[in-house]
C-alpha cells in the first residue's frame, strides 16, 4: 500500500516573497491571488517566515494606537511594532511553521491542528521551499476512487476477508478464526488513505476478546 505524503497533495507552483517586500506589495498579492499567507524566503529559497492577513491586518488594528502602554503583555508590544512596520521581514511571523518533504499526510494534519494554522511550506533538506500544502489539500486523499481504496484494503489486510467500498466507507465481509483477527482487520482498514469509515461485518469462531482485550497491542505480521 502507498503511503501517501505532503508530496502527493502538495502545490508545487509556490508563490513566495522576498524579505524586502513591501507592505503595499503584500497587500496587493494577497488580495489579488486570493491567498491568506504568503511564505517569505531569502536569496537561496530558504523559508524564513510566513506573512499572513492577520500579521498584514496589525497595521488596521493598531492604527492611531502608538503610544505604548505600561503594563501591556510582550505579545501585544509585539503585535504594535508589526503594526508600524513596512517590510516582510518585519511583518512576517517566525520562525515558520513548516513541514519536510515525505512527510505523511496524517503528520502534517496533526501539525496543522496543533499550530492552529491553515498552511503549511513544504521544504527539503537544506530548507529550501518546494512547495505548500492546505487543509484543503489534504482532504484531497478523500477523493481517491473506491476501486483504489479496496484494492489498498485487501493489500493490507493478511486474513481472507472481502471488502465493498461505496464514497469512502469501507465493509469488511467474511469469516476468520477469532475476534482478535477480526480486530486487526479493522484496524488496518482503518490506515488506508481514503477509508472515511469502516463497517466490520466479519464473523469469527473464536471470542478471544476476553483474552486479548481491545486495549492489547496486537503484532501484525
Amino acid at each position: 500500500m502507498k503511503t501517501w505524503t505532503v508530496d502527493d497533495v502538495m502545490t508545487e507552483a509556490v508563490v513566495s516573497v522576498p524579505p524586502t517586500a513591501t507592505y503595499r506589495e503584500l497587500v496587493d498579492l494577497l488580495i489579488g491571488r486570493h491567498f491568506s499567507a504568503v511564505p517569505v524566503v531569502d536569496d537561496f529559497q530558504r523559508v524564513i517566515g510566513v506573512v499572513s492577513e492577520t500579521d498584514l491586518l496589525r497595521k488596521i488594528q493598531y492604527a492611531g494606537d502608538d503610544e505604548p502602554r505600561l503594563f501591556e503583555r510582550r505579545r501585544r508590544r509585539g503585535e504594535r511594532a508589526k503594526s508600524r512596520a513596512g517590510a516582510a521581514t518585519d511583518l512576517m511571523s517566525e520562525p515558520a511553521v513548516t513541514v519536510a518533504t515525505g512527510t505523511p499526510i496524517a503528520a502534517a494534519a496533526r501539525t496543522l491542528d496543533d499550530e492552529r494554522v491553515k498552511r503549511l511550506p513544504v521544504v527539503d533538506a537544506a530548507g529550501r521551499l518546494v512547495g505548500i500544502v492546505t487543509r484543503g489539500d489534504l482532504l484531497k486523499v478523500h477523493l481517491r476512487p473506491d476501486d483504489e481504496i479496496r484494492r489498498d484494503v485487501l493489500s493490507v489486510i493478511f486474513e481472507t476477508v472481502g471488502a465493498e467500498v461505496r464514497e469512502g466507507v469501507v465493509t469488511l465481509t467474511g469469516e476468520v478464526d477469532r475476534w482478535s483477527a477480526a480486530d486487526r482487520a479493522e484496524r488496518l482498514a482503518r490506515q488506508v488513505p481514503g477509508a472515511v469509515r469502516i463497517v466490520n461485518r466479519l464473523t469469527y469462531d473464536f471470542d478471544d476478546s476476553g483474552i486479548v482485550g481491545p486495549g492489547t497491542i496486537i503484532a501484525v505480521a
